[in-house]
């Protein structure tokens, strides 16, 4: 698939800051004291993450006048349900921010925060994974990669915030779940990887052409220019460029982030825990760039090789 960057700048700002609320809202549950400033701060970064995600996802649009016709199909769309949830996940948000303290306290703000933050991971993820024909994304590995990716990387903003405003309380408690989720995000993932790697595809060259015989080779796309087909559901990239980014965003979203945050642990100091922040952020964006450019849609078994 090609992948769109506004989509990757979409899921990864989004799911960022349903991290940084859930580790907010855990954290009020828990009974932990945040100090003011701090919580308010990791509530209007959250909110500015979504912001900035709805933003991004109207450059997907091709009539942006038409995207309130996408809540009409939430019977049957995970896309609908999600286009529904995310004006409502950011309204509890502003209202968590614009709430006084006596109420920003209460707990069912938090809780509803929490599992709306759960439902719209799970409905983004849906929307990969009910698709049957593309078989890298059928599979409930995504659901607990978006999840966990998610979490991992709100907890990892959420750390760096709290060293910021110096929450040293936030900074302990918070620190190891960080690491954890970072940890089981790199396994899934990893998990998800291997699995893809071992796919064999239902459908093939021979099945798609009507041709049975044995090696079948397409040295041309037969056409002599580039359409909308090749354009939207081929990346063009070579293997090694996604041998390159495969590489790059482990290192970037998961092994980097993980060894500053033990480094963070061990040492007591804060200054690990921005530059964990800092390096998974573009990891992030390469492993949903990967994500999307290692799904092979089956109508690239016609137009897979340009001539």
């Amino acid at each position: 698939m090609h992948p769109a960057f506004s989509i990757l700048f979409f899921t990864t700002l989004a799911g960022a800051a349903q991290g940084l609320i859930v580790l907010l809202a855990v954290c009020s549950l828990a009974g932990l004291a945040l100090q003011p400033g701090f919580l308010r701060t990791g509530v209007a970064v959250a909110e500015l993450l979504l912001l900035a995600g709805l933003a991004a996802s109207f450059l997907h649009l091709g009539r942006k006048g038409r995207a309130w016709r996408a809540v009409l199909m939430w019977r049957t769309s995970w896309m609908s349900r999600e286009v529904i949830l995310l004006p409502a996940f950011i309204a509890l948000v502003a209202l968590w921010w614009l709430a006084p303290p006596a109420a920003g306290g209460a707990r069912w703000l938090p809780l509803l925060l929490t599992a709306a933050a759960l439902a719209l991971w799970y409905c983004t993820a849906m929307i990969y994974a009910c698709l049957r024909f593309i078989e890298e994304w059928a599979h409930p590995l995504t659901i607990v990669n978006f999840v966990l990716i998610g979490l991992s990387s709100g907890l990892v903003l959420g750390c760096a915030l709290a060293a910021l405003a110096q929450d040293i309380a936030v900074v302990q408690a918070a620190s190891p779940w960080a690491l954890a989720c970072t940890l089981a995000a790199w396994a899934t993932r990893q998990m998800a990887l291997r699995r893809n790697d071992g796919l064999r595809h239902r459908s093939t060259l021979q099945s798609a052409t009507g041709i049975r015989a044995e090696r079948l080779v397409q040295t041309s796309m037969g056409m002599s220019a580039g359409a909308f087909n090749t354009r939207e559901f081929f990346h063009r990239a070579s293997q090694q460029a996604l041998r390159h980014v495969r590489l790059a965003f482990q290192c970037l979203a998961f092994l980097l982030p993980a060894l500053m945050l033990v480094w963070a642990l061990l040492s007591q100091t804060t200054l690990p825990l921005l530059l964990a922040a800092l390096v998974q952020a573009p990891g992030l964006i390469a492993e949903r760039w990967f994500f999307f450019a290692q799904a092979r849609h089956p109508q690239n078994l016609y137009y897979q090789v340009v001539s």
